[in-house]
């Protein structure tokens, strides 16, 4: 018999990715999402005849409750959150609301329905925020620095409480910055792949980014997905760090992004004044702008996945400058399609 999973958050990034991995290994896939005035698939609009998709709200304990009923799941995944960390300062109610009490909504509905389903909570490496050691584990304290991390911690303490409390088989996985082709544009790092492809395209001729020298663990979803299967297929529940265990700075990001799509750059200046510069023909493509720096800025995150590694046999395959590669060239073939314009860089 197939097994069945439900996944909030179905058509994000990750959800999309986990989708697929979830049907190439024969399960039965039901998703949540929210109702609009205007249909939209986001990312899974190829799967959508091999899934089935239920109306809920993660503020709505009654319809989680109908979901779990419909669904009769046996593993649930949740990746639904308000996940744009600047957001979250405009909107700290509504993160707090979806990213904390909905895991807690989740949880009741999991306990009341299917209490022998097996639960994955999405946490993140932005708990870590004003890191207390180097690099983050399983152990390293706390110290969110955004409504967004907040929030998040309150998710990944009830999902343990729940484990602890009911016997629920919950897990949570503390991700580290993960990205793909599928990343929204609001986030920096297709903020850049995407302006690098137009700038190239002759579109565009520069863009404004903020702390150049912020540093992160970034991996790819793909990878990272498969890390949440592997979680709920163990014999005990537990939490898990996924990164990478590398760190690279957004202005590494940026060179990688833009020499992918034929543009090498030099630095100039420092700090608010600081400039990339198209290394042939002299333009600047960069420009820094203070009104992107966050109010409280997260400097490094650089994560530990050994536990991982060895417990779950889990280890990245796509590399830091496979995953920027493969950016910069989707977005350049994606603007190219839809422009019909031509590289300007020979």
């Amino acid at each position: 018999m197939k097994k069945r999973a439900l996944i909030t958050g179905i058509t994000g990034q990750d959800g999309s990715y986990l989708a697929e991995l979830l049907l190439e290994k024969g399960y039965e896939v039901y998703g949540i999402w929210r109702r609009k005035s205007v249909v939209d698939f986001g990312n899974i609009a190829h799967l959508k005849d091999r899934i089935r998709l239920i109306y809920a709200d993660m503020t709505d304990i009654v319809s989680l409750i109908s979901a779990l009923r419909i669904s009769q799941a046996d593993e649930v995944y949740n990746l639904a959150a308000q996940s744009f960390v600047a957001t979250s300062w405009e909107q700290p109610l509504a993160t707090a609301e979806i990213n904390a009490v909905g895991v807690t909504n989740l949880l009741e509905a999991i306990r009341i329905v299917r209490p022998e389903a097996r639960f994955y909570q999405a946490s993140t490496s932005e708990m870590f925020g004003k890191v207390q050691a180097i690099p983050q584990n399983e152990q390293t304290p706390f110290y969110p620095r955004s409504p967004y991390g907040v929030a998040k911690l309150y998710g990944h303490w009830i999902t343990k409480n729940y484990r602890e409390s009911f016997g629920l088989f919950a897990c949570a996985g503390i991700l580290f910055n993960h990205e793909s082709e599928r990343r929204g544009k609001e986030f920096v790092t297709r903020k850049i792949t995407d302006a690098a492809a137009r700038i190239a395209l002759g579109l565009q001729e520069s863009v404004s980014l903020g702390n150049l020298d912020a540093k992160r663990d970034w991996g790819h979803s793909q990878d990272y997905v498969r890390a949440m299967w592997l979680m709920l297929q163990q014999d005990q529940p537990d939490d898990y760090v996924i990164a990478t265990g590398e760190t690279r700075s957004v202005r590494e990001f940026a060179e990688c992004a833009f020499r992918a799509v034929g543009i090498d750059i030099d630095w100039q200046g420092e700090g608010a004044d600081t400039v990339g510069i198209n290394k042939e023909n002299g333009k600047t493509v960069v420009r820094v702008d203070p009104a992107f720096f966050r109010p409280a800025e997260v400097e490094l995150l650089l994560g530990d996945p050994a536990k991982a590694e060895r417990v779950l046999g889990w280890k990245r395959e796509i590399s830091f400058d496979a995953l920027v590669t493969r950016m910069a060239q989707h977005d350049l073939e994606l603007v190219r399609r839809e422009t019909g314009a031509k590289s300007c860089i020979q």
